[in-house]
């Protein structure tokens, strides 16, 4: 196991805003002429929800101008994996501050693994455990969304109380990393710790692609992981033209008496001309099958894309 040595000393202290001049050069339309203008397409994004029976929260963000829509938006939803990408960014960090490298190589031992019921790659490929670096635990956590790197990864970078004190750093509100992958595999309950507002996610989106917290490097590699992501084909991407660009995170929880509680996407869409667009979508507590719930965030992505895109 690595240590980490002197863990307090090596975070840096980080912009809590993100400046016009940064992603916002054309934040010049009126709040009226906003609310106006999105009228429609937030009434379709309620409609789209309804097919899900759960709680909706959806935020589309476009980037370059600020303009938003959003459903639900200050509620709290469970993130699943969701809350390994604030993760990811928290490490990052470290390896940007020289308290963790990438080349370290970390002892992943059978009592490190999340339970058979969670889903880890390594685990699988390694059941008596490994001995792998930092670069392809985070890799394997962010692109595969496994449990156990995940959970490696916590611990190495101090545990909640770190990764939270980065995202306060970070100026990131309303995202809360309260514990691991393992403790929400033994209790269903328990990822209702792990919470986020789509608002609160939409602004650490924000934040991260434009270059705060993290070395330009650390900023590439985490959205080239979030690119290569096979996860939740049926999601963002799910109705989006082919070849279209989407670095995200998936979050999903397992289907308990005919419950799903979080089936979640959030992630950043490249539209034709270049611009950039934050698709949030969080689905909780619903009483829908997979497909129906993964076509409600499909269906949210495209209404976005249609309305900023054409």
């Amino acid at each position: 196991m690595i240590a980490v040595s002197a863990f307090a000393m090596a975070w840096l202290t980080v912009s809590d805003q993100v400046t016009a001049g940064d992603i916002t050069p054309e934040r010049h339309q009126s709040t009226r002429h906003q609310a106006r203008s999105t009228t429609s397409i937030t009434e379709r994004f309620a409609a789209i929800s309804r097919e899900a029976q759960a709680r909706v929260g959806v935020i589309a963000e476009l980037l370059e101008s600020g303009e938003a829509v959003a459903l639900n938006e200050d509620e709290r939803f469970p993130m699943q994996s969701v809350y390994k990408l604030p993760i990811a960014m928290a490490v990052l960090h470290l390896v940007d501050r020289g308290v963790l490298k990438f080349d370290q190589i970390a002892r992943v031992d059978r009592a490190d693994y999340v339970l058979p019921t969670q889903h880890s790659p390594l685990r699988d490929g390694h059941p008596d455990g490994a001995a792998i670096s930092i670069r392809d635990l985070l890799r394997l956590m962010v692109s595969d969304s496994d449990g156990s790197a995940c959970d490696v990864l916590l611990r190495l970078a101090g545990g909640p109380g770190q990764i939270m004190r980065f995202l306060r750093e970070l100026g990131a509100l309303d995202v809360i990393v309260a514990t691991t992958e393992k403790a929400m595999g033994r209790d269903e309950t328990v990822q209702y710790r792990n919470w986020a507002t789509p608002k609160g996610v939409t602004r650490l989106l924000r934040l991260f692609y434009a270059g705060h917290g993290l070395s330009d490097k650390s900023r590439s590699l985490l959205l080239q992981w979030m690119r290569d992501s096979p996860t939740g084909p049926h999601r963002i991407r799910g109705l989006l033209p082919t070849g279209t660009v989407v670095a995200h995170k998936t979050g999903s929880s397992r289907t308990v008496d005919g419950l799903a509680r979080a089936t979640n996407d959030v992630g950043i869409v490249t539209l034709p001309d270049g611009r950039h667009l934050v698709v949030a979508v969080f689905v909780a507590d619903s009483r829908a099958d997979e497909a129906s719930r993964d076509r409600v965030i499909a269906q949210v992505a495209r209404n976005a894309w249609d309305y900023w895109a054409r």
